[in-house]
């Protein structure tokens, strides 16, 4: 299985260009991966079907690949970001097709009838670590189908930051006279380098690393369990002002594909960098007494803002377009809305960031018929069973359908005085 890091830069480039120089979050694999789950229900680019060629286009790969790498993804979630998908559809609505499709998807995808907007919010609340509120569409009789994607982490940092005047951000820094204080790295724990590029030219990168997934330790410092060997870093790449944002993400991207690696590509020496001030760092030389070789140690220190954002992207034009007519033959329409709510904060401490992002496939209104409604009352004796239900294993347990209490209502009681206030938010 080949990793998707290349598909999703291409992705994210696609997703952030629009976007521009504006304050922003988003999570191009939130939107890919729901792309991914659409291909599932095609087969390659070249079988004709309406869209397939849009949707390879979009995932940067062929979509049947894209499927494989999605349902490798959700199937075997990563311990710092918790990841879902859900397929939901409207009662009434099913084709061979559609169910064929749902079988189809990765095993971790939820599916079943659609739920109402409180539903789908509480779906959000839940897989976003109670970090979005709201799911990003907003339900009406028009839509079938809805398919969402969530991505999460909580983290802090193996090592804290220090902290520092805001003025150590530079003379030249339009935040330094708007700050109090910024981090700094400290001492160990942290990385930070200047490496070349082809996209924005020397740049200024900083790593700060999670605290090991589940790791612990007992009083002798062993490590006593956990998920050894996953992790996460956030990246911050700097370039020279006037670079295009574009350029400086896709810069950011291809230095954290191996920003892990014991020496990263394009690290450039600072004994080959001219002395002095420019826009992102200071380079100078002092006597220190070292077993480097050569005699000639390098040291880097990073100084960044703390920050946070929130925000939504309408997705509809980022091959969710070609997705709904990938779709359409499976429930008769191809008008598709997308949107994507994220929200992300970087602290002293640590990280933390969620994203939500929803499809609707959507028809026409229905015509007008007739439904009846039954109110039914229980206003004279009547009769009550509990039942167990086992369904544990897969199959019917012993205990399926066996009735545990029964009894004939004949003497009602009034709602108690307990029960008369609202239970408490969940």
């Amino acid at each position: 299985m080949t990793n998707p890091k290349g598909p999703l830069a291409r992705y994210a480039a696609r997703l952030h260009a629009p976007i521009g120089d504006r304050h922003h979050v988003a999570s191009p694999l939130g939107a890919w991966l729901l792309l991914a789950l659409c291909a599932s229900a095609g087969t390659d680019e070249h079988d004709g079907t309406p869209g397939s060629a849009g949707l390879a286009e979009a995932l940067g790969t062929d979509p049947a690949r894209a499927a494989r790498i999605a349902a490798a993804l959700l199937d075997a979630p990563h311990p710092l970001v918790p990841s879902a998908a859900a397929v939901w559809h409207r009662p009434g609505i099913s084709t061979a097709g559609l169910d064929a499709w749902r079988a189809a998807l990765p095993r971790a995808t939820r599916t079943g009838p659609l739920p109402d907007q409180a539903g789908l919010d509480a779906w959000a609340r839940e897989h976003s670590a109670g970090l979005i509120e709201r799911f990003p569409l907003t339900l009406t009789p028009r839509v079938v189908l809805a398919l969402a994607s969530a991505v999460a982490t909580r983290i802090s940092w193996a090592t804290p930051f220090d902290l520092a005047p805001a003025d150590a951000l530079g003379p030249d820094s339009p935040w330094a006279g708007r700050l109090t204080r910024v981090l700094r790295s400290p001492g160990y724990g942290h990385h930070a380098w200047i490496a070349a590029t082809a996209e924005a030219g020397d740049v200024a990168v900083h790593v700060a690393a999670a605290q090991p997934a589940g790791e612990t330790t007992g009083e002798d410092g062993a490590e006593t369990g956990g998920a050894a060997g996953a992790g996460l870093s956030v990246v911050s790449v700097a370039a020279a002002p006037g670079v295009a944002p574009a350029d400086v993400l896709a810069a950011a991207y291809r230095i954290a594909a191996d920003a892990d690696a014991d020496e990263p590509a394009g690290r450039r020496s600072l004994f080959d960098l001219p002395l002095g001030d420019t826009p992102l760092w200071t380079l100078r030389e002092e006597a220190v007494r070292t077993f480097a070789p050569g005699r000639r140690e390098q040291r880097h220190t990073a100084t960044l803002p703390c920050w946070s954002a929130r925000d939504e992207h309408d997705l509809t034009g980022l091959g969710f377009a070609a997705a709904g007519r990938v779709l359409a033959p499976l429930f008769g329409t191809g008008d598709v809305r997308a949107r994507q709510a994220v929200v992300a904060r970087y602290s002293r401490y640590g990280f933390e960031a969620a994203a939500v992002t929803g499809m609707f496939a959507r028809v026409s209104l229905p015509p007008e018929g007739v439904a009846r409604v039954a109110e039914l009352r229980f206003g004279h004796p009547y009769a009550v069973v509990a039942v167990a239900t086992d369904r544990r294993g897969g199959g019917t347990g012993p205990w399926h359908g066996v009735p545990v209490f029964s009894g004939w209502i004949a003497e009602p009681d009034d709602v108690a005085a307990t029960d008369l206030a609202d239970p408490p938010a969940a």
